[in-house]
């Protein structure tokens, strides 16, 4: 007699005293948001509606991704008892939210973000070094900055503040990643009128002697990038049409996908002349993109990598599309609560806090499937009052790396533009 295949059973989530929200919220210390209120001076603003509460309104913003401000307050107003339970959060009216969003500093939200990322890695510090172990990463064995930006599509009408052409607005996201544990190390947020170059200087600030920083050819300064050789730092990026070079030394290579290394320094006929005094390396080679090689053209300051390293490094900058992807598609990123500069900086590092929070339990917890699954299982569960660790384990059920199954061909999104 034919007997079916048993179905693999999976261990139901234990109840918790606390709701999924909370636990979330936890993860976020107590004394900071009243600290950092009292530092920027945004709890002189604050009457009924706390800085607290102002944060938990926007992570839950996020969470549902809220149609609106109604749709915020309702809905919050209807949990107002678990919403309480959350170390006194209320909910906001309307015009309470709205003015809150319009007129407390969003500084407070940018030095959040990073004071709970510090806290995350100091708790686990496993999950500030990442995958240090693997691929390139573990071949170069120092820090690798990816650098980037996305152009956020705004309303031409409603944020004339933002308007960078004719009938268009945008704001612009210039991003500083870290290639090993894949959270920002770096985030600017600013109007889209501004080149990418005239942004390079602040995003690479803060790399350190003997690292790494990878960026795209529109982040090209050579007076940027003699200084950061002369701060001792690795840059791969790529060649524009308009550089004119002259070649000092050719390199051998056995490696058919290499078709040149060269050492090279900036023609005297040129626009950048006296910019970059030194020798730089020009490797052209074959890179595989979507499945069809094509010839390119990068450039670095290294001298001692083989040529197909310096190709590889360059492939790693299509990670940061990966991170892209995944708070283009999950989070509340494409319309926005409010209409001024301040409320819009309010909402992307609200966004940037919720993907590092839910990042951090998907640490805690080995999940194995794709990010935008483990957004619709919190978002589904918000207000259940289960064990949020519990929970993640029982569905997380795809193996591998929740971070790789995004692929960089797909990271499109309406409202968004590379």
């Amino acid at each position: 007699m034919w007997q079916g295949v048993k179905k693999q059973k999976h261990p139901r989530p234990s109840a918790s005293k606390f709701s999924v929200l909370r636990q979330l919220c936890n993860l976020i210390p107590s004394h900071l948001v009243p600290n950092l209120a009292r530092e920027t001076g945004v709890d002189k603003a604050c009457r009924t509606f706390s800085a607290w509460s102002h944060v938990v309104a926007m992570l839950y913003a996020q969470l549902t991704h809220s149609i609106g401000l109604n749709d915020v307050c309702d809905s919050l107003r209807l949990h107002s008892g678990p919403l309480s339970a959350i170390r006194g959060a209320t909910p906001p009216s309307r015009n309470g939210l709205s003015h809150a969003g319009k007129e407390r500093k969003a500084v407070l939200a940018e030095k959040l973000f990073w004071a709970v990322l510090g806290h995350l890695q100091t708790l686990s510090p496993e999950f500030a070094h990442g995958r240090r172990g693997r691929g390139v990463a573990h071949r170069f064995r120092r820090a690798i900055h990816i650098v980037d930006s996305t152009t956020i599509e705004l309303v031409a009408k409603c944020m004339d503040w933002a308007k960078h052409r004719r009938r268009k607005a945008a704001a612009k996201c210039h991003m500083r990643l870290d290639l090993q544990s894949f959270l920002p190390n770096f985030a600017l947020i600013d109007t889209a009128r501004h080149n990418d170059a005239k942004r390079a200087r602040e995003v690479c600030a803060g790399v350190q002697p003997g690292e790494i920083v990878v960026f795209d050819k529109a982040y090209v300064d050579f007076a940027h990038l003699y200084d950061l050789f002369l701060r001792g730092v690795f840059w791969v990026t790529r060649t524009k049409s308009s550089h004119c070079f002259k070649v000092v030394k050719r390199r051998k290579s056995t490696n058919p996908k290499i078709l040149a290394d060269e050492e090279v320094v900036l023609s005297a006929k040129g626009a950048y002349e006296g910019k970059y005094p030194e020798r730089m390396r020009r490797v052209r080679a074959l890179v595989e993109v979507d499945g069809v090689e094509r010839e390119m053209e990068f450039l670095t300051n290294n001298m001692e990598w083989s040529a197909s390293s310096v190709a590889d490094l360059y492939r790693c900058r299509w990670d940061i599309e990966v991170f892209f992807k995944q708070i283009k598609q999950t989070l509340k990123l494409a319309d926005f609560l409010g209409h001024s500069a301040n409320a819009v900086r309010w909402q992307v590092w609200s966004a940037l806090l919720c993907y590092l929070l839910l990042r951090y339990q998907a640490f805690l917890s080995g999940w194995g499937s794709s990010f935008t699954r483990l957004f619709t299982l919190i978002r589904s569960a918000l207000w259940q009052r289960l064990d949020l660790l519990a929970l993640l384990k029982s569905c997380g059920t795809a193996g591998g790396s929740f971070r790789a199954m995004a692929t960089p061909e797909s990271a499109y999104f309406p409202a968004f533009r590379h």
